[in-house]
């Protein structure tokens, strides 16, 4: 691991903790480097703000890999995964969602939850003539709805049982996938 990697590493580790107690839009750049031992040229060198150190977090740090979660048949689990990265990160993702950097957290779920769709959607379309522009209109779609349930999830204060949610969320679009390919499916004239 390099030291610019252990570096970055330090300083989410010390936001993350520091976040577990203190509002972000009150934490400076003097308190994270004081908290971390580290000096601000470091932090400068890294990031250009603390807002930069939470994308970093945020796209480094957030889920395991959920690749082996793109299918129809296991999309489900990777959206568990996504659900158990917020539960033990409550603090930090709360505490995110309720600051400016909201678009850095807004940004992650966006990403891990349209890669694990766009996955879906690839395999359920083998052999339909969808294009390109029509699946990822698909996918938007199904990414802006569960990305929105999480974070009205995260703000009721995560009380529901997120395999509960995911169950329902199951039971309401069985099948809408393909209903919704078989839509932009192009015809033969």
């Amino acid at each position: 691991m390099s030291n610019s990697f252990l570096t970055k590493n330090a300083l989410a580790h010390s936001l993350k903790s520091l976040m577990e107690h203190t509002p972000l839009n009150k934490i400076s750049v003097k308190h994270l480097v004081d908290d971390c031992g580290l000096n601000r040229q470091t932090f400068y060198y890294h990031f250009q703000d603390i807002f930069d150190l939470l994308g970093w977090i945020y796209k480094t740090e957030a889920v395991e890999s959920i690749a082996q979660y793109r299918s129809y048949n296991t999309w489900t689990d990777g959206f568990y995964r996504i659900f158990c990265y917020i539960e033990r990160n409550k603090a930090f993702c709360c505490n995110t969602l309720d600051s400016l950097g909201r678009n850095h957290l807004d940004a992650y779920l966006y990403e891990v939850t349209n890669d694990l769709i766009m996955g879906v959607i690839n395999e359920l379309a083998t052999g339909l003539e969808v294009n390109g522009e029509d699946k990822r209109f698909i996918a938007n779609f199904y990414t802006l709805a569960f990305t929105g349930l999480m974070i009205q999830w995260m703000r009721n204060g995560m009380k529901d049982e997120p395999k509960l949610i995911i169950t329902k969320l199951s039971g309401l679009i069985e099948g809408n996938f393909l209903k919704a390919l078989h839509t932009y499916e192009k015809r033969p004239s």
